[in-house]
């Protein structure tokens, strides 16, 4: 039973997220992913997550199987939706400062993660070769690089479960300071304009890209749905190709599949003028953030890891400060840092939450390409750091 009332928390609360945050206004400063983190994190600390019983075993799997489903289905599906009303034309304005963004923040995680491993590698953390090779995976193309890479190097499942919390804990904070307003710091230190729009405080309205209201109406849904419907479609044709390609279902070729899918269709205005598919596609993504943040698991740590934690912060803030370093020369506006460094980091799917914090959906594109960027080169740029530390 208890597996289906957490189920029921996944799927319902980013709908009850997407009520209060249209109906109460002071909720708009928050932010929809903020509150949707906020609900994962409170199932976790307060013990919602933890099974007892003869058949806890069996409850524990169950229910990794169901988050397991719903960040592998949400994804794919939020992403069209969140694509379908952007203009592509004015993200190939802005391919050079992409490319820019995008080879700054993978060299200076490569740099944070390699400084990091000669300062910490007499602090007794275990494995450190294989954990910096982690960090650059997880830091380059997120979660699912992440994971490839430990099971990739066969790193002690302890070991993995301690790196994810810490980069947890630690990247969290980042969100929340970027979109509770830290932005706008970004902003002051890279005051340089996107490609051929202005952003000023003045036009930046959280509402622009989250408006839930009249999501419901009949004359709105049916071309709503309509919009997640070739989503589906998109999903389909991309599990296609990758079992033909692969012979299994690869997440990387299904993202890169509906991703190119997506920006071909926004060309047709009938589908980039549909209404509300960028909101339905974020309902989505508040699931997986629903998720993700429940699997955190601060019980899990001691004191004796400590130096595990110090390792991943430091490699954090270095990347922060050396890719706010690189955009500086580039001459990378602020708001394009932002989603360069979060689609790095975080992956994806955290890129909306931020867009619309700042309030420039012109960014939304070069940020999903760079964390797909990521998602192509974290494993194979993970492995090679970790097998060329294990020669120092």
């Amino acid at each position: 039973m208890k597996v289906y009332v957490i189920t029921l928390v996944y799927l319902l609360f980013p709908f009850l997220i997407a009520y209060i945050f249209h109906r109460y206004k002071f909720l708009q400063k928050v932010g929809t992913v903020i509150m949707a983190y906020a609900v994962g994190v409170v199932m976790a600390l307060t013990g919602v997550m933890t099974f007892d019983g003869p058949d806890m075993a069996m409850q524990s799997q169950t229910m990794k199987t169901i988050q397991t489903w719903i960040m592998n289905i949400s994804v794919p599906l939020a992403i069209p939706l969140l694509l379908f009303n952007c203009d592509f034309r004015l993200w190939t304005k802005s391919l050079p400062k992409t490319i820019a963004a995008l080879l700054g923040g993978t060299l200076s995680i490569v740099i944070a993660v390699v400084s990091a491993f000669f300062i910490f590698r007499n602090s007794g953390i275990d494995n450190l070769p294989d954990v910096a090779g982690m960090m650059t995976a997880i830091y380059t193309g997120g979660t699912m690089n992440f994971y490839a890479l430990g099971s990739a190097l066969s790193v002690d499942p302890t070991t993995i479960t301690f790196v994810y919390t810490f980069e947890m804990l630690v990247t969290f904070p980042l969100l929340l300071f970027i979109v509770g307003g830290g932005y706008k710091l970004f902003r002051k230190i890279l005051p340089y304009k996107d490609a051929n729009v202005s952003v000023s405080e003045d036009e930046v309205h959280v509402t622009d890209i989250e408006e839930y209201g009249g999501m419901v109406k009949k004359r709105v849904l049916p071309k709503t749905l309509f919009g997640l419907l070739i989503s589906v479609v998109f999903l389909a044709i991309g599990a296609g190709l990758s079992l033909l390609i692969t012979g299994k279902l690869n997440e990387l070729v299904v993202i890169l599949t509906i991703t190119t899918l997506a920006i071909a269709a926004s060309f047709s205005p009938k589908i980039r003028n549909l209404p509300k598919t960028f909101e339905l596609g974020m309902i989505l993504i508040l699931m997986f953030s629903i998720v993700v943040a429940s699997q955190f698991d601060i019980y899990s740590l001691d004191t004796s890891a400590l130096p595990l934690l110090y390792f991943v912060l430091y490699i954090m803030l270095a990347s922060v400060i050396l890719h706010l370093l690189f955009s500086r020369i580039s001459r990378v506006s602020g708001d394009l840092f932002t989603v360069a460094h979060i689609g790095l980091l975080c992956s994806p799917p955290f890129i909306p939450p931020v867009v619309g914090a700042m309030g420039n959906k012109k960014v939304l594109i070069s940020g999903i390409a760079i964390g797909l960027a990521g998602y192509a080169i974290g494993t194979y740029l993970g492995v090679a750091i970790a097998y060329l530390l294990r020669l120092c």
